[in-house]
């Protein structure tokens, strides 16, 4: 299964009122086992930030000057993610800007659910702790994540956390392997896809003087009953 974690930032809070999307961050998952492969993008709106936007993420109308508009990335965008799993956290914001965009700019592709289905993981954590905080650092509280790093929301970083959390929140984290920094890739060169080492960290219980005592005198019961031990072979 493939799936794509997903994150924007935007101009404001609301497409209708002309706002427009800024950064796409994506990171790829198949098999929930992280990839390495990435997709990250700012791109111009052709419009000003508000300022309250600019104080969540950080991003400037001087920074997005001299980058792409959305119709010069569509088409790399819509593959990237095409047959995809979307994992978004508050999905119905993201899906918002991207059905806007699409429709903007005249895409082939005129509504996300075209191309991809989609989980919200909001709408999971609710469901799994109701009446509680459930945002993103809230969750990364709960589940051990490292989000010390995260001063401002950025669409690629904001991915990568949601991904861990994710593999947290439906099972354990059963595969947190990212790639290494590309080789040769420009530091200084934003708009390059980039790749992140992180590793979670898992808590280990050992076993108490009484549970190995308990647990070698259980296996003598079963040797007794002429049963192979695996666990001593």
């Amino acid at each position: 299964m493939r799936q794509i974690v997903l994150d924007t930032e935007t101009t404001g809070i609301n497409p209708k009122e002309g706002h427009r999307i800024i950064e796409i961050g994506c990171v790829e998952m198949v098999n929930r086992k992280l990839t390495g492969n990435t997709y990250h993008v700012y791109i111009n709106p052709h419009r000003d930030i508000e300022e309250e936007a600019i104080a969540v993420h950080g991003i400037t109308n001087e920074f997005l000057k001299d980058m792409p508009a959305f119709k010069q990335i569509a088409q790399e965008f819509i593959d990237f993610i095409k047959g995809a799993q979307l994992i978004i956290h508050n999905a119905p914001f993201d899906i918002g800007f991207m059905d806007n965009e699409f429709a903007l700019n005249n895409s082939s592709i005129r509504n996300t659910s075209q191309i991809c289905t989609v989980l919200d993981t909001l709408a999971l954590a609710r469901e799994m702790r109701p009446g509680q905080k459930n945002n993103l650092n809230a969750l990364c509280r709960v589940y051990g994540v490292d989000n010390t790093h995260r001063t401002h929301h950025g669409a690629l970083l904001d991915s990568e956390i949601l991904a861990e959390v994710y593999l947290w929140m439906t099972g354990g984290q059963t595969a947190m392997s990212w790639a290494h920094e590309s080789e040769g890739a420009d530091p200084k060169n934003k708009n390059a896809p980039r790749a992140v080492n992180s590793k979670g960290v898992l808590k280990v219980v050992k076993a108490s003087a009484d549970e190995l005592s308990n647990h070698e005198a259980y296996l003598d019961k079963i040797e007794k009953q002429s049963q192979e031990v695996v666990w001593r072979s």
